[in-house]
């Protein structure tokens, strides 16, 4: 595997609709992402201390740039 293909956390978000949102988003801008959930979030609708989590995981090379299209914009 060569180190643009490793995949890398750009981010941590509670629940499969946020990651889903932001999956669909990355993935409109041209980058692959994976979705890992947090096991007992896949059972249990839940989203406390952690269970319901879900990571955000993006190509190395990628990082950057997925990091800056989910950033929270101040549009004050």
């Amino acid at each position: 595997m060569s180190k643009e293909s490793k995949l890398v956390v750009v981010a941590k978000v509670q629940g499969a609709i946020v990651a889903n949102v932001l999956k669909s988003h990355l993935e409109s801008e041209g980058i692959p992402v994976l979705l890992k959930y947090e096991a007992a979030g896949t059972i249990y609708p839940l989203t406390v201390d952690g269970i319901g989590e879900v990571k955000i995981l993006v190509p190395s090379g990628c990082a950057e740039e997925a990091k800056r299209i989910i950033a929270p914009q101040d549009n004050a």
